[in-house]
């Protein structure tokens, strides 16, 4: 940030379980086909994932209440990033 290079945005999740919770394998390809998109409507992702639109509508509310997509002033969707790092430590139990 110092020498002016972008840092991207961050999602913190409390634990694994919540993050695969949130983040279903679906979810996770909603994801995939929204990177980088820009604004697009529910029905748009739907086709893209080769989906029914009412369960990408519940997928993508709950995409939503997370925080990790957001909703236009047009109400469009869109998730904001065109690339996705998942970190997490595995700690022995």
């Amino acid at each position: 940030a110092l020498q002016g290079r972008k840092q991207g945005a961050h999602i913190s999740f409390p634990t694994v379980e919540l993050l695969w919770r949130i983040v279903s394998p679906k979810r996770w390809d909603i994801l995939r086909a929204m990177a980088g998109a820009g604004p697009t409507t529910i029905r748009e992702v739907a086709r893209r994932v080769a989906r029914d639109v009412k369960p990408v509508h519940g997928d993508i509310h709950a995409l939503l209440a997370a925080g990790i997509v957001e909703r236009t002033e047009d109400g469009r969707i869109v998730f904001p990033y065109d690339a996705v790092r998942v970190d997490f430590t595995l700690r022995a139990a």
